[in-house]
């Protein structure tokens, strides 16, 4: 089948930056002489999904620093920076409290604190319109924040309408957002980060990042449980998983609707709807 087969613990924006300064390429040597020391770590501002930028104070900072921090995705030296301050911007993707470590060069740690985005009053949700009605999926970016991320950078480029419901198991899950109905591919991005280890379920009515057979391959690609699914949950025992990231709150009678469609063969694939139920508008309604 050509279709995705399902989703690719959350990914860690890391910085790894040489002594020269700037590169994200790990050091090959260690520079020689004292390692960096921190005397403060200063974000501007802390809100989700919103760019923030870190200062960092201390001495020879030039010297090689390695940043880690769960929530703060992509980022990157803004400016040059000097041997007693170094700025960086990041994309904070998680709500809650996230640890944020630095490293120098020796691989020490020379700081340990955290960041705390305030968890939105209302949590983010997305309706679905599809030419059989509507869904409202409510989203948790507290347990997989890459996840969520990712599906609403798809949302608000605009890149769900006119995709299709591709693949349709009664007993199992409807999945979609990766083809139209001439069963074309449009262009995605990078694929992400497995976050399958996150305390979600895939149960009826969950939501769920869909992957090839390796764990870290998912893009635009998402499937709806029809019924509790525990076989796709990772689990101890070495299973991978598949990555939920939220829940229909409203409209699970359209998703019986969608799983109870005539499927057939198509272009090589199974289970594909003999009349496409497309995927006419996805906004961000919260």
């Amino acid at each position: 089948m050509k279709a995705l087969v399902w989703l690719a613990s959350a990914l860690t924006a890391t910085v790894l930056l040489a002594g020269c300064g700037g590169s994200k390429d790990s050091a090959t040597t260690t520079p020689t002489g004292p390692v960096a020391s921190i005397l403060k770590v200063a974000p501007d501002q802390l809100v989700y999904r919103n760019t923030t930028t870190l200062t960092i104070t201390g001495q020879n900072l030039l010297k090689g620093l390695t940043i880690n921090n769960y929530g703060c995705f992509t980022m990157t030296e803004v400016g040059t920076g000097t041997d007693t301050q170094r700025v960086y911007s990041c994309k904070m993707i998680t709500v809650g409290t996230s640890l944020l470590k630095v490293y120098a060069s020796d691989n020490s740690l020379i700081y340990s604190g955290t960041l705390t985005v305030p968890v939105p009053a209302l949590p983010p949700q997305v309706t679905m319109t599809t030419t059989l009605g509507s869904v409202v999926m409510q989203l948790e970016p507290s347990k997989a924040p890459i996840s969520v991320d990712n599906f609403l950078n798809y949302v608000e480029s605009n890149f769900y309408p006119n995709t299709i419901f591709h693949r349709v198991i009664s007993n199992f899950v409807i999945q979609g957002g990766g083809y139209t109905a001439a069963l074309t591919q449009p262009t995605t991005q990078s694929a992400i980060v497995l976050e399958s280890g996150n305390g979600l379920k895939n149960v009826r009515g969950s939501v769920a990042m869909a992957r090839l057979t390796a764990p870290n391959t998912a893009t635009s690609q998402f499937f709806i449980n029809v019924v509790d699914n525990a076989s796709l949950d990772a689990t101890n025992a070495g299973v991978d998983g598949y990555a939920v990231f939220g829940a229909v709150v409203s409209g699970l009678n359209v998703v019986d609707l969608i799983k109870a469609v005539p499927t057939s063969t198509q272009g090589g694939m199974t289970d594909v709807p003999v009349t496409p139920v497309t995927i006419t508008g996805m906004t961000r309604s919260q």
